[in-house]
């Protein structure tokens, strides 16, 4: 008994040494606490000053100066003098007189709202499709996803093939319903239209696949107990699934009309804006304006920040109507 106490009284406490006889380790001074904050402070911007100067260089540059291009005399002399006149809204006076820019506004937006309907709808009618599994659903979902990514230039160039007059694949199947051919790329009344095709065939993957992944999100139980309700698949597609899909569906439009806006390589590949500026919308102008036979780079910015403005409008209004549903 004695011998036993006596053991009991040699086990260490836990606020004592331990068996080995070292002390306990305690508490790291201020000193070092601060060392390492700092240390992994350095790490973190370490990581990121790639992504910083990635930015910077690539798109906070970009936009800056063609900002102030927008409000100065650039010409080609200014790059050889250094030396571009500030000059207001001179620029945005001079687009906004000129007999294409209401035309070209009004191509614009028909353009982006026809393809944004057409994608979304068509986007999201593959997306309910591949909802549901079945045998190779996997294997046909990944084709759908290669107009995304395809670069533009092959696209363009591919489709361009496809709707020449005389040898394209397109005029060929109209042939065979006794349709004449379609100047699709050569005739003003319809170039717009074969823009716009084009556009929406690149845009259904991009907006399958977001749509897919909202789709996924949402609980099966809730439409389970809408099947024991007695609700059919138009009652559950209206009140289940697009309600749950509406903050999906808003960043998916916001996406596809800020990448709407600027299109630029489609068009130009496929029509270069013509014949007679028929599918000219204003990324296309403004290119123009720059590159063209005056090289009015200052007209050009001008017409570029017109977008840029669009773009941001639209990007505060999300922002808004997102903290509004958060709110809520």
């Amino acid at each position: 008994m004695t011998a036993a106490l006596s053991a009991t009284r040699t086990v260490p406490t836990s606020g004592e040494s331990g068996t080995s006889g070292l002390p306990a380790p305690g508490p790291a001074s201020p000193r070092r606490r601060g060392r390492g904050r700092g240390r992994a402070q350095w790490t973190a911007w370490a990581f990121l000053a790639p992504v910083v100067i990635y930015l910077a260089v690539f798109y906070a540059y970009p936009i800056i100066r063609n900002l102030l291009m927008g409000f100065q005399d650039y010409t080609v002399l200014s790059f050889v003098t250094g030396e571009a006149p500030f000059i207001g809204l001179e620029n945005y006076a001079a687009v906004t007189a000129n007999p294409l820019f209401w035309p070209t506004v009004l191509r614009t937006a028909v353009f982006t709202v026809t393809s944004l309907a057409f994608q979304f709808t068509i986007g999201l009618a593959l997306a309910q499709f591949f909802n549901r599994r079945f045998p190779l659903s996997t294997l046909l979902r990944s084709l759908f996803l290669l107009p995304w990514l395809l670069p533009l230039i092959v696209s363009g160039s591919v489709w361009k093939l496809m709707l020449d007059k005389d040898y394209g694949i397109l005029n060929a199947a109209l042939g065979l319903f006794g349709i004449p051919a379609v100047g699709w790329t050569v005739d003003p009344n319809v170039s717009l239209a074969a823009v716009i095709i084009v556009n929406i065939w690149i845009g259904v993957a991009f907006n399958m696949v977001i749509l897919y992944g909202g789709l996924q999100s949402i609980p099966g139980t809730i439409y389970e107990a809408a099947a024991l309700d007695g609700a059919g698949p138009w009652r559950t597609f209206t009140r289940i699934t697009l309600p749950l899909l509406k903050p999906v569906s808003a960043v998916v439009l916001l996406l596809g009309l800020v990448y709407t806006l600027k299109v630029f390589d489609v068009i130009w590949i496929v029509t270069q804006g013509g014949p007679a500026n028929s599918s000219q919308t204003l990324s296309t102008w403004s290119y123009q304006l720059s590159f063209g036979p005056q090289l009015q780079f200052g007209l050009g910015a001008a017409a570029g920040n017109i977008l840029i403005l669009v773009a941001f409008v639209f990007g505060l209004i999300y922002i808004r109507s997102q903290r509004r549903l958060e709110e809520r």
